[in-house]
Protein backbone atom coordinates (compact mmCIF):
# COMPACT_ATOMS: atom_id res chain seq x y z
CA UNK A 1 0.00 0.00 0.00
CA UNK A 2 1.45 3.05 -1.06
CA UNK A 3 2.15 5.78 1.46
CA UNK A 4 3.35 8.64 -0.23
CA UNK A 5 1.56 10.76 -2.49
CA UNK A 6 1.83 10.44 -6.51
CA UNK A 7 3.72 13.97 -7.14
CA UNK A 8 3.78 15.21 -10.57
CA UNK A 9 7.14 15.32 -11.09
CA UNK A 10 8.32 14.53 -7.89
CA UNK A 11 6.50 18.07 -7.04
CA UNK A 12 3.01 18.76 -7.59
CA UNK A 13 -0.07 16.54 -5.52
CA UNK A 14 -3.70 18.24 -5.59
CA UNK A 15 -6.05 18.01 -3.22
CA UNK A 16 -9.48 17.69 -3.53
CA UNK A 17 -12.96 16.28 -1.61
CA UNK A 18 -14.47 12.93 -2.69
CA UNK A 19 -18.53 13.21 -2.85
CA UNK A 20 -18.24 9.13 -3.22
CA UNK A 21 -15.76 6.49 -3.91
CA UNK A 22 -17.18 6.94 -7.40
CA UNK A 23 -16.16 10.24 -7.60
CA UNK A 24 -12.92 9.68 -5.87
CA UNK A 25 -11.69 6.79 -8.67
CA UNK A 26 -13.10 9.70 -11.41
CA UNK A 27 -10.98 12.48 -10.16
CA UNK A 28 -7.72 10.09 -9.38
CA UNK A 29 -8.39 9.21 -13.55
CA UNK A 30 -8.74 13.44 -13.84
CA UNK A 31 -5.20 13.98 -12.47
CA UNK A 32 -3.24 10.86 -13.67
CA UNK A 33 -2.70 9.77 -9.76
CA UNK A 34 -1.40 13.04 -8.78
CA UNK A 35 -4.04 13.89 -6.41
CA UNK A 36 -5.16 12.87 -2.81
CA UNK A 37 -8.31 12.54 -2.02
CA UNK A 38 -10.24 14.54 0.99
CA UNK A 39 -12.80 12.22 2.93
CA UNK A 40 -13.68 13.70 5.93
CA UNK A 41 -13.68 13.20 9.28
CA UNK A 42 -16.44 14.78 10.64
CA UNK A 43 -19.14 13.42 8.20
CA UNK A 44 -19.09 10.10 10.92
CA UNK A 45 -20.50 9.56 13.77
CA UNK A 46 -18.11 6.87 14.77
CA UNK A 47 -14.55 5.98 14.39
CA UNK A 48 -15.89 2.37 13.00
CA UNK A 49 -17.99 3.76 10.70
CA UNK A 50 -15.27 6.12 9.68
CA UNK A 51 -12.96 3.61 8.79
CA UNK A 52 -14.84 0.99 7.37
CA UNK A 53 -16.11 3.70 4.68
CA UNK A 54 -12.47 5.50 4.41
CA UNK A 55 -11.01 1.45 3.36
CA UNK A 56 -12.79 1.34 0.73
CA UNK A 57 -11.80 5.05 -0.71
CA UNK A 58 -8.19 3.68 -0.22
CA UNK A 59 -9.02 0.24 -2.27
CA UNK A 60 -10.10 2.09 -5.24
CA UNK A 61 -7.32 5.09 -5.32
CA UNK A 62 -3.93 3.24 -4.31
CA UNK A 63 -4.33 4.83 -0.75
CA UNK A 64 -4.49 8.28 -2.32
CA UNK A 65 -6.74 8.77 0.55
CA UNK A 66 -6.47 12.64 2.81
CA UNK A 67 -7.79 12.14 5.94
CA UNK A 68 -10.19 15.45 6.77
CA UNK A 69 -10.71 17.57 9.50
CA UNK A 70 -13.65 18.99 8.24
CA UNK A 71 -13.62 23.08 7.41
CA UNK A 72 -10.21 23.21 9.89
CA UNK A 73 -12.69 22.02 12.63
CA UNK A 74 -10.00 21.93 15.49
CA UNK A 75 -12.36 19.23 17.64
CA UNK A 76 -11.65 16.91 14.84
CA UNK A 77 -8.04 16.68 15.67
CA UNK A 78 -8.27 13.64 17.83
CA UNK A 79 -10.56 11.95 15.66
CA UNK A 80 -8.14 12.44 12.70
CA UNK A 81 -5.03 11.09 14.58
CA UNK A 82 -6.90 8.38 15.14
CA UNK A 83 -8.54 7.19 12.51
CA UNK A 84 -5.09 7.70 10.59
CA UNK A 85 -3.10 5.08 13.28
CA UNK A 86 -5.49 2.79 12.14
CA UNK A 87 -5.70 3.56 8.00
CA UNK A 88 -1.89 4.64 7.84
CA UNK A 89 -2.98 6.90 4.67
CA UNK A 90 -1.01 9.57 2.33
CA UNK A 91 -2.02 12.09 4.17
CA UNK A 92 -3.18 13.47 6.89
CA UNK A 93 -4.46 17.17 7.74
CA UNK A 94 -4.29 18.98 11.38
CA UNK A 95 -4.54 21.32 13.18
CA UNK A 96 -1.00 22.76 14.53
CA UNK A 97 -1.78 20.80 17.57
CA UNK A 98 -2.21 17.71 16.47
CA UNK A 99 0.49 17.01 14.04
CA UNK A 100 2.58 15.62 16.96
CA UNK A 101 0.15 12.97 17.81
CA UNK A 102 -0.75 11.62 14.35
CA UNK A 103 2.82 12.11 13.39
CA UNK A 104 3.25 9.08 16.92
CA UNK A 105 0.42 7.11 16.32
CA UNK A 106 1.21 6.72 12.69
CA UNK A 107 4.38 5.16 13.57
CA UNK A 108 5.97 5.95 10.25
CA UNK A 109 7.63 9.23 8.66
CA UNK A 110 6.25 8.71 5.23
CA UNK A 111 2.40 9.76 5.30
CA UNK A 112 2.39 13.41 5.13
CA UNK A 113 1.18 15.34 8.13
CA UNK A 114 0.10 18.63 7.83
CA UNK A 115 -0.49 21.38 10.65
CA UNK A 116 -2.90 24.46 10.18
CA UNK A 117 -1.77 27.90 10.48
CA UNK A 118 -3.40 30.86 9.70
CA UNK A 119 -3.01 34.52 7.99
CA UNK A 120 -2.68 37.77 10.33
CA UNK A 121 -1.97 40.18 8.00
CA UNK A 122 2.23 40.70 8.60
CA UNK A 123 4.18 39.68 6.25
CA UNK A 124 6.86 36.94 8.12
CA UNK A 125 4.01 36.15 10.96
CA UNK A 126 1.72 33.06 10.98
CA UNK A 127 -0.84 32.67 13.47
CA UNK A 128 -0.61 28.88 15.19
CA UNK A 129 -3.35 29.07 17.61
CA UNK A 130 -5.23 26.50 15.82
CA UNK A 131 -6.26 23.83 17.97
CA UNK A 132 -9.38 22.46 19.72
CA UNK A 133 -8.88 25.15 22.60
CA UNK A 134 -6.14 27.33 21.45
CA UNK A 135 -7.79 28.71 19.02
CA UNK A 136 -10.59 29.85 21.18
CA UNK A 137 -8.23 32.26 22.46
CA UNK A 138 -6.27 35.51 21.32
CA UNK A 139 -4.28 34.64 18.17
CA UNK A 140 -0.58 33.20 18.40
CA UNK A 141 1.65 35.29 16.26
CA UNK A 142 5.04 33.78 15.91
CA UNK A 143 7.19 34.33 12.78
CA UNK A 144 6.97 31.76 9.79
CA UNK A 145 10.85 30.24 10.38
CA UNK A 146 10.00 29.39 14.30
CA UNK A 147 6.31 27.92 13.09
CA UNK A 148 8.18 25.73 10.79
CA UNK A 149 11.20 24.70 13.47
CA UNK A 150 8.07 23.88 15.96
CA UNK A 151 6.68 21.44 12.73
CA UNK A 152 9.81 19.90 12.55
CA UNK A 153 9.86 19.04 16.33
CA UNK A 154 6.67 17.84 16.33
CA UNK A 155 7.08 15.37 13.42
CA UNK A 156 4.96 17.44 10.82
CA UNK A 157 5.26 17.16 6.82
CA UNK A 158 3.97 20.60 5.98
CA UNK A 159 2.52 24.02 6.52
CA UNK A 160 -0.98 24.28 5.76
CA UNK A 161 -1.53 28.02 5.33
CA UNK A 162 -5.33 28.63 5.46
CA UNK A 163 -7.39 30.59 4.91
CA UNK A 164 -5.82 32.16 2.07
CA UNK A 165 -9.27 33.42 0.42
CA UNK A 166 -7.67 32.93 -2.72
CA UNK A 167 -4.37 35.95 -3.04
CA UNK A 168 -5.87 38.67 -0.61
CA UNK A 169 -2.83 37.26 1.73
CA UNK A 170 -0.51 37.18 -1.49
CA UNK A 171 2.38 39.08 0.50
CA UNK A 172 2.20 36.78 3.25
CA UNK A 173 2.15 33.62 1.34
CA UNK A 174 5.10 34.75 -0.83
CA UNK A 175 7.28 34.88 2.74
CA UNK A 176 5.54 31.24 3.97
CA UNK A 177 6.65 30.04 0.23
CA UNK A 178 9.65 31.41 0.66
CA UNK A 179 10.36 30.27 4.55
CA UNK A 180 9.06 26.49 3.62
CA UNK A 181 11.61 26.67 0.50
CA UNK A 182 14.48 27.59 2.94
CA UNK A 183 14.03 24.98 5.83
CA UNK A 184 12.78 22.32 3.39
CA UNK A 185 9.31 21.58 4.33
CA UNK A 186 6.24 21.46 1.90
CA UNK A 187 3.63 24.02 1.87
CA UNK A 188 -0.33 23.06 1.38
CA UNK A 189 -1.94 26.47 0.17
CA UNK A 190 -5.69 25.92 1.31
CA UNK A 191 -9.18 28.53 0.98
CA UNK A 192 -10.54 30.05 -1.79
CA UNK A 193 -8.77 28.31 -4.49
CA UNK A 194 -10.18 28.32 -7.81
CA UNK A 195 -9.65 27.80 -11.37
CA UNK A 196 -9.11 31.52 -11.73
CA UNK A 197 -6.29 32.02 -9.05
CA UNK A 198 -4.96 28.70 -8.71
CA UNK A 199 -1.73 28.73 -11.49
CA UNK A 200 -0.75 32.00 -9.69
CA UNK A 201 -0.75 30.15 -6.12
CA UNK A 202 0.83 27.52 -7.25
CA UNK A 203 3.33 29.34 -9.40
CA UNK A 204 4.31 31.60 -6.44
CA UNK A 205 5.36 27.85 -4.79
CA UNK A 206 6.78 26.75 -7.41
CA UNK A 207 8.86 29.94 -8.35
CA UNK A 208 10.20 30.01 -4.32
CA UNK A 209 11.69 26.95 -4.73
CA UNK A 210 9.37 24.87 -2.38
CA UNK A 211 10.27 20.90 -2.56
CA UNK A 212 6.78 19.73 -2.79
CA UNK A 213 3.36 21.54 -2.97
CA UNK A 214 -0.30 20.71 -2.29
CA UNK A 215 -2.39 22.96 -3.19
CA UNK A 216 -6.46 22.28 -2.01
CA UNK A 217 -9.09 22.95 -3.94
CA UNK A 218 -12.62 22.20 -2.82
CA UNK A 219 -15.63 24.15 -2.93
CA UNK A 220 -15.32 26.04 -6.45
CA UNK A 221 -15.04 23.06 -8.09
CA UNK A 222 -18.12 21.19 -6.30
CA UNK A 223 -21.28 20.53 -8.56
CA UNK A 224 -24.29 22.49 -6.38
CA UNK A 225 -26.38 19.97 -7.72
CA UNK A 226 -24.82 16.61 -6.91
CA UNK A 227 -22.37 17.36 -4.42
CA UNK A 228 -19.22 15.97 -6.53
CA UNK A 229 -15.96 17.26 -7.53
CA UNK A 230 -15.80 17.59 -11.05
CA UNK A 231 -13.17 15.44 -13.11
CA UNK A 232 -13.40 18.09 -15.99
CA UNK A 233 -12.01 20.94 -13.68
CA UNK A 234 -9.53 18.34 -11.46
CA UNK A 235 -8.20 17.64 -15.07
CA UNK A 236 -7.82 21.34 -16.09
CA UNK A 237 -6.04 21.75 -12.90
CA UNK A 238 -3.95 18.86 -13.18
CA UNK A 239 -3.19 21.31 -17.11
CA UNK A 240 -2.39 24.02 -14.96
CA UNK A 241 -0.17 21.93 -12.93
CA UNK A 242 1.82 21.07 -15.92
CA UNK A 243 2.20 24.34 -16.92
CA UNK A 244 3.63 26.01 -14.29
CA UNK A 245 6.64 22.56 -14.11
CA UNK A 246 7.52 23.90 -17.61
Amino acid sequence: MSLTPNYLENRLCLNVLANSVENAKDCYEAAEGHVILGVLSKNYATDEAAIEDMQKYQAATNNALSVGLGAGDPNQSAMVSRLSRVLQPQHVNQVFTGAGTSRALLGQDETVVNALVSPTGKVGYVNIATGPLSSQEAAAEVPIDTAIALLKDMGASSVKYFPMKGLAHKDEYIEVAKACARHDFYLEPTGGIDLSNFEEIVQIAVDAGVKKIIPHVYSSIIDPETGDTKPADVKALLDMMKNTLK
